[in-house]
């Protein structure tokens, strides 16, 4: 077996598993944090963004607020494909639908020809994130593309001189590239075993970190590997981890651990009530920048909640998204995919989102954008608006920090961890709303990971090298090192890509050997 670690985006994984003259990808995942060197795409034109100063010598850098900014559509990360021929790729395994965003650069760009398994929620909302990110880009292009600048790094300064693989950053695909990737995906469900290509059983099992979200467990009559991806032991409303189905394996590879490690997600969404309580008080609104699924349905839970118990029950919320109506009406005919407190509400019936009850009752609006017929009719302040894009590159995030962001009363909360807030406000500064980091993350923590590693009893667990090392604000988060002979530790990373390496039945892997 030999296993290649195509991306350098620890959140976002993409590897290749060469086994028995096969090749199979483990996710596709879009590292989307390369937007934030790019300025943001207003709706409407922005006086400031367009007499921003040129960077000597380059037309297509601008200077904003001390730091430098690409005026060009933004482009994206994707997969190496240096490593691997992608058109002899025979099967993509997905495990969760933001780990499958480069999905149409891989079947729509390349000679890819094999089959992309996936659950039918990571393949319905996957595809939402996708419709999403394809409509904030075009409703809002930018007539130039900027090339020159990659060829000049040395000329650059931080961040764009540190750029990772510029020349490897692709601008967004099309909507007609997303309904024939999507249209390539098989739908898998949890615990079914498939047979690939009479070469192994792939079995997709609950990995509890999202709707639809599944760790695959890869055998033979021999051997074992899993791969865990986006995993979770917190109790929310996916279904739990299938932990018994990870044990023993022969190879577990794991990624995706928790980009907020010192953080408690129960604290940090204490802290967004009340944060937005108060900005409520001061006849303020709050910014709440988001993706169409995910979190987004337990802030509208808990936010709601929160306000009626502060006396702030009749404060408007929106939720402005391109899919917002594909979103909020898909989430409630999930039953088989949630947690069982979840199910519950489902076969008594009632819906197990609180969201279906608040559409009904108008304590939530959903608009397409903000030019939608109705909104302006239906919208006052103090409220609170959810909408994207994370990044603050484009969406109709970027107008309500241009409406909002002179109000020091007006307050912009930041709950998804992708993007560094102060890197995603750099272009808008000075900004007198206030900025509030929360960052809800669910995904495995360091020592979640540990403890469930201990239970899994891998022979050999592969993970990256970042893992190994101690985080910087607190030295014990890291993995710690197997101390049983039995067990053995590799480390994969894009600079030597998980040096081909044979996995034999003894279960020992001789990783840059």
């Amino acid at each position: 077996m030999k296993l290649y670690c195509l991306s350098n985006d620890l959140a976002k994984s993409c590897f290749v598993v060469s086994f028995k003259e096969r090749l199979f990808m483990l996710d596709c995942g879009l590292t989307e944090q390369t937007v934030l060197n790019f300025l943001p795409l207003p709706l409407v034109q922005s006086s400031k963004l367009s007499t921003l100063p040129n960077y000597p010598p380059f037309l297509e850098i601008k200077e904003c607020c001390g730091r430098t900014f690409i005026d060009s559509a933004p482009e994206f990360g994707t997969p190496s494909e240096k490593m691997v021929d992608f058109s002899e790729i025979d099967v993509i395994f997905i495990s969760n639908y933001l780990n499958m965003l480069a999905l149409p650069y891989i079947t729509e760009g390349t000679d890819f020809k094999g089959t992309v398994y996936a659950t039918e929620p990571t393949l319905q909302i996957g595809r939402f994130f996708l419709e999403e990110l394809v409509e904030y880009i075009e409703s809002a292009p930018k007539a130039s593309s900027a090339s020159f600048w990659k060829d000049m790094l040395n000329l650059l300064p931080p961040p764009l001189s540190d750029a990772y693989k510029p020349k490897n950053w692709k601008q967004i695909f099309t909507m007609k590239d997303v309904n024939n990737s999507v249209a390539r995906v098989k739908i898998a469900g949890y615990d079914e075993k498939l047979d690939i290509l009479g070469v192994l059983q792939a079995t997709p099992v609950s990995s509890g970190f999202c709707l639809g979200s599944s760790n695959w467990v890869l055998t033979t009559s021999h051997e074992k590997i899993c791969y865990v991806s986006g995993s979770s032991t917190l109790t929310t409303h996916p279904r739990p981890i299938n932990q018994s189905a990870l044990k023993h394996a022969d190879v577990l590879i794991m990624t995706g651990l928790t980009q907020a490690p010192t953080v408690n997600p129960d604290t940090k969404l204490g802290e967004l009530c009340i944060n937005v309580a108060m900005t409520i008080r001061n006849n303020g609104s709050c910014l709440i920048p988001c993706y169409p699924s995910g979190v987004v349905y337990d802030l509208f839970e808990c936010l709601t909640q929160n306000l009626e118990n502060s006396g702030l029950a009749n404060v408007p919320m929106f939720f402005i998204t391109p899919v917002a109506d594909s979103s909020l009406a898909y989430s409630n005919i999930l039953a088989e995919w949630l947690s069982s407190a979840k199910q519950n509400k489902v076969y008594v019936p009632d819906d197990p989102f609180p969201h279906a009850f608040l559409l009904k009752n108008n304590k939530l609006k959903h608009y397409k954008h903000i030019y939608s017929e109705g909104f302006s009719t239906d919208f006052r302040q103090p409220c609170v608006v959810f909408c994207g894009h994370p990044s603050l590159r484009f969406g109709d995030a970027v107008h309500f920090i241009e409406m909002w962001g002179n109000n020091p009363n007006n307050s912009i909360i930041f709950t998804e961890p992708d993007f560094p807030y102060l890197q995603a406000l750099a272009p808008y500064q000075p900004l007198a709303m206030k900025a509030c980091y929360c960052p809800i993350e669910t995904s495995l923590n360091f020592q979640q990971a540990n403890k469930l590693i201990k239970d899994l009893k891998p022979g050999v667990l592969v993970i990256p090298e970042q893992y190994t090392k101690p985080h910087p604000s607190t030295p014990t988060l890291c993995i710690d090192q197997p101390v049983s002979n039995k067990n053995s530790l590799s480390i994969c990373n894009q600079k030597n890509p998980y040096p081909p390496s044979k996995i034999k039945k003894s279960s020992h892997l001789n990783a840059g050997k």
